[in-house]
């Protein structure tokens, strides 16, 4: 894999259009889900979001496409994915869980059936980050969500400054001590990447990443 070119502004948005058909159909789903989809973008597109919008979806969905020949990598993964941050709202805990609620009622709507609908839900729980993925879809998932931490120096830097513009109502050195404390978290883990992929891809540059910006981070 090319790493780079995961995080290339050119391009990315096109990884939308075949996605949505190409899940939506292969999880199962009995309708084309056209409204639902431009509801979640419409969600990914709301003016408070900088970081987790239509270009943290792009950059999700244009990076399963390079790994769609990997193991974990399904239909549901990419559901998945697209519904990981549906809800986004700053300051209000269980995101992830109101986007793993709307995920599985939204499948079950469209016939998909039961279990497939409960592993997307339990997918999309795995992006809070809490506890190591468990199986190769997660991992697989987890590890999309967690590219940007490999990305090159000046999108790296870009991501942080989004995050800092969706906190932009928390006093700064407040943000920068929880901002630091999260990264840390990351950094301390025995290995960033569940799957031998992606730690092979991005590991040290998440690594190099990370150090610089909780060196930085202080004040």
């Amino acid at each position: 894999m090319g790493s780079d070119t995961l995080f290339a502004p050119s391009g990315a948005l096109s990884a939308l259009g075949g996605s949505w058909a190409r899940a939506w159909s292969g999880i199962g789903a009995l309708n084309p889900g056209t409204e639902l989809c431009a509801q979640v973008l419409a969600r990914y597109g709301e003016p408070t979001r900088h970081y987790h919008s239509l270009q943290h979806l792009a950059e999700c969905l244009g990076t399963f496409e390079t790994v769609r020949h990997l193991p974990g990598a399904s239909a549901e993964v990419e559901v998945a994915l697209w519904f990981h941050d549906a809800v986004y709202d700053i300051g209000r805990p269980g995101n992830e869980a109101r986007s793993a609620d709307w995920a599985r009622s939204a499948l079950v709507d469209a016939g998909v059936p039961g279990p497939a609908a409960a592993r997307v839900h339990e997918l999309v729980l795995a992006t809070r980050h809490t506890a190591v993925p468990d199986g190769p879809a997660a991992q697989l998932l987890v590890d999309i969500d967690l590219a940007i931490l490999g990305a090159p120096v000046e999108r790296f830097e870009e991501y942080e400054r989004q995050i800092r513009a969706e906190y932009a109502h928390v006093p700064g050195w407040l943000f920068r001590r929880k901002r630091r404390a999260i990264l840390r978290g990351f950094l301390e883990r025995p290995v960033l990447y569940g799957t031998a992929h992606f730690r092979a891809a991005l590991e040290s540059r998440a690594r190099a990443n990370l150090e610089r910006a909780t060196g930085g981070a202080r004040g």
